[in-house]
């Protein structure tokens, strides 16, 4: 962490109770800095899976005390529920795909937890994202890939400007996740071992998105038709299916492969067809922001959390492809980048 060499300064850790954020502190007091963890409340409902569980705030707490740190729990569960959980179900009920760790990112662990790390009076965030903060030749601090390309979250930290990079820290992003587990295992952390968390928290591994949602919203049959406009069969819930989807249809079998291309909720109508239709040469954009100064041209693109960036030519709120891709679903993030520096991200529109 070069850029707080010869300095002290009074750090808010988010301790998730996985082994990055628990290496990050001890990163950080290794390094002679005031540390103090903080695990945030976000879910209050039913978790077995991602980074909400009980047992996730109890590793944090065990960490902080083999650490020899202050620990506080800040509960933003109404938070989430309005800016995370909310738009979550809204989206699919309007037959976009969401980010949720996205908007969480967005909204709370970074936005909602640096106002109150300000009111706290500390200098600075840190988490434990594979992620590294560079300052360009023209001053401006922008998000850029992690050291560890297999474990990069650069993708889903675009939407942090100059503002928040200012006081944020991550203090892994120059180690791979070898290196994060050794550290953690001669520190005798609790969490060296600990797998990493890969699913949306507050979706069970019992439940599943279809019935977190129908809980919420009514799941409506759509009709299944071909390119040509004839039926070919029927989808039990249009707010499950997504752009590209090829299994969970209920398509009988012996044919070739047949891939979602469009999702009409007000119709209720899902319209399959061949991979070479799934195909287009252009990506139109939503809510496009910057982390510095709007760009047009040469652009690499990334459309998932650790799918291939892209070559591409951006002319205003458009991506034309270099060679036609698959299309993105509307809702899903679409990261711009040049080499492993962030630009700027939007949705799909």
């Amino acid at each position: 962490m070069p850029e707080l060499e010869g300095w002290v300064v009074n750090v808010l850790v988010a301790l998730s109770g996985g082994v990055d954020s628990s290496v990050a502190a001890a990163l950080l007091l290794d390094a002679g800095h005031q540390v103090t963890g903080v695990t945030m409340r976000l879910w209050g409902g039913e978790s077995d899976t991602g980074c909400c569980s009980v047992a996730d705030v109890d590793d944090a707490r065990r960490v902080t005390q083999q650490l020899g740190i202050d620990h506080h729990v800040f509960n933003f569960s109404d938070d989430f529920d309005a800016l995370v959980v909310a738009p979550y179900v809204a989206d699919h009920a309007a037959g976009r795909t969401p980010n949720p760790c996205v908007e969480c990112n967005r909204h709370l662990k970074f936005d909602r937890l640096l106002q109150r790390a300000e009111v706290l009076c500390f200098d600075a965030v840190a988490t434990g994202h594979h992620a590294r903060v560079v300052v360009g030749a023209d001053g401006t601090r922008r998000v850029a890939r992690g050291a560890d390309r297999a474990k990069d979250q650069s993708y889903v930290l675009h939407m942090l400007g100059a503002d928040a990079l200012a006081r944020v820290l991550f203090p892994v992003g120059d180690l791979d996740k070898t290196a994060v587990r050794a550290e953690a295992e001669r520190l005798g952390l609790r969490t060296a071992d600990k797998p990493d968390s890969q699913d949306v928290c507050f979706i069970t591994s019992t439940g599943g998105r279809e019935t977190f949602l129908g809980d919420r919203v009514p799941l409506r049959p759509a009709r299944i038709q071909d390119t040509s406009g004839a039926t070919v069969g029927t989808a039990p819930a249009i707010e499950m299916v997504t752009i590209g989807q090829r299994k969970g249809l209920g398509l009988s079998g012996g044919l070739a492969p047949r891939y979602v291309v469009d999702v009409d909720t007000a119709a209720a109508v899902v319209t399959v067809g061949s991979r070479a239709d799934l195909l287009t040469d252009r990506l139109v954009l939503a809510d496009l922001t910057w982390s510095g100064a709007p760009v047009d041209g040469s652009v690499a693109v990334q459309c998932s959390a650790h799918g291939p960036a892209l070559p591409a030519d951006l002319q205003g709120d458009t991506v034309h492809w270099a060679e036609p891709q698959r299309r993105i679903a509307p809702g899903q993030s679409v990261v711009l980048y040049d080499g492993d520096v962030v630009l700027g991200g939007a949705t799909a529109a």
